[in-house]
């Protein structure tokens, strides 16, 4: 049996099982470093993977807040450090009803490989509550960000852990976070990126994450040979921060984005979505993206409830390059079956862990040039590491220089993953490169400083 199946059948039978994303996220680590396993005994002589898949600690506090009827709500708190090998705890807090310590777990240990390939001096981090910020009042959520940040201030720094934003949390909840911290500690330092630019922030911190994805993906199919975006016909699933500007992106680079979602359906307009209207109904007026056809008749809604069970209609539109942003496992079997039928040439991952392993498997297998989330999407993390940067030098880079900035970084993202499959004999394999550079950087450091 070889070191990685060992470790698979280990974890089989730990608690690890119990956390379907977070195992799911394992495997397929494992599954693609066992040529690395393999080649050079010291990463198991170290107990490497042993140490690396349990996080360094997993903080998890009460949240007492009122709300604007002055009524008492509890909510649970998390921070989840899982390594500081290469930097201080670095990952976003997410606020989302679903948020439960499993799911912080997946999203942290996919965190500790994406930070690594970034090359910057960062760990691997992730946190939130399952606090949902929808329906809810400035003033309450600025009330439940003061309860939050009066127990997580305890644990955070900016040499110690440095949160962002993720799911429900904004440059408004930031805002919020960043002043109360400021206050409890009577400090005005870099504990948090993605702060409003007046404060502290980056310019370019909410399009990273989007415009990354798209940098990435030009710089793998020109890598694999393939013909460029421009032109092009493109799928996105999503419509939040991720979705709307890989969209604006793909547009500036003169490609056709066609799509995006929402938890009700799918918005389809062939001739490119006007994203202005996409804008307005989701980041002003917070509505369905059913309200887009109201301007534009000529393009389709369809419901969740009107397309076959186990598919999702935005993956059954002919393409040249997809682009799923919405969340984890959104992505399937079938609907991966459905995009090769359809000509798709390329699959780009911008929300974390988006594709099941079975799609992966299949796009794949079909010689389709696939993106995992842990490179493509390492965008957001790029910038907060600029913000970090200016900062500390109390200084401010303009757009232009951090676009170009962010775009250098994604090109050598994509270059390093690329060279790493390549050497481990998985050429144009991007999983496998990504976790192979990731996790050796990683793993190389904790040897280096011992245990």
């Amino acid at each position: 049996m070889s070191i990685a199946q060992d470790k698979i059948k280990k974890y089989e039978n730990s608690d690890c099982q119990q956390d379907d994303v977070f195992y799911q996220a394992m495997e397929e680590v494992i599954c693609s470093i066992a040529p690395l396993l393999e080649s050079d005994s010291k990463y198991k002589r170290y107990a490497i993977l042993d140490r690396l898949v349990v996080p360094d600690r997993t903080i998890k506090f009460k949240v007492t807040w009122l709300n604007d009827a002055n009524e008492i709500q509890v909510n649970t708190g998390y921070r989840v450090q899982f390594n500081n090998a290469l930097g201080p705890y670095k990952g976003g807090l997410r606020f989302h009803p679903t948020v439960n310590e499993g799911i912080l777990k997946f999203l942290g240990f996919e965190q500790i490989l994406k930070n690594s390939l970034t090359g910057l001096p960062v760990g691997g981090g992730k946190g939130g509550s399952d606090f949902d910020p929808k329906g809810k009042s400035d003033f309450e959520i600025m009330k439940f960000c003061s309860a939050f940040m009066t127990e997580l201030h305890k644990y955070i720094g900016p040499r110690i852990d440095v949160p962002a934003g993720d799911i429900g949390v904004g440059g408004r909840e930031i805002g919020f976070l960043f002043g109360e911290y400021k206050k409890i500690t009577s400090s005005y330092e870099g504990v948090l990126t993605g702060k409003p630019f007046v404060f502290g922030g980056s310019l370019m911190r909410p399009e990273a994450t989007g415009y990354g994805a798209v940098y990435f993906t030009q710089q793998m199919l020109e890598i694999e040979g393939k013909e460029s975006l421009e032109g092009k016909v493109c799928t996105v699933s999503g419509a939040g921060n991720v979705a709307l500007h890989a969209i604006e992106k793909l547009q500036q680079i003169g490609a056709i984005p066609v799509s995006c979602t929402d938890s009700r359906g799918t918005l389809y307009d062939s001739r490119g979505v006007d994203l202005a209207l996409l804008k307005e109904l989701k980041l002003e007026r917070r509505v369905s993206l059913e309200e887009y056809v109201l301007t534009h008749e000529s393009a389709k809604y369809i419901p969740v409830s009107e397309y076959p069970e186990h598919a999702h209609a935005v993956w059954d539109i002919p393409c040249y390059a997809a682009f799923p942003c919405a969340t984890q496992n959104e992505l399937n079997e079938i609907d991966a079956q459905n995009l090769i039928t359809n000509g798709c040439e390329s699959v780009t991952e911008g929300a974390n862990m988006p594709s099941t392993p079975e799609a992966i498997a299949a796009i794949q297998s079909h010689g389709l040039c696939f993106a995992p989330a842990k490179a493509a999407n390492a965008g957001g993390v790029v910038v907060s590491s600029f913000e970090m940067s200016q900062n500390a030098a109390m200084s401010r880079w303009t757009f232009e220089e951090v676009d170009e900035k962010l775009k250098l970084n994604m090109q050598q993202i994509c270059t390093r993953v690329a060279l790493t499959a390549k050497d481990y004999g998985v050429e144009g394999n991007y999983v496998d490169g990504a976790n192979i550079a990731g996790f050796k950087k990683v793993a190389d450091a904790m040897i280096a400083e011992g245990i």
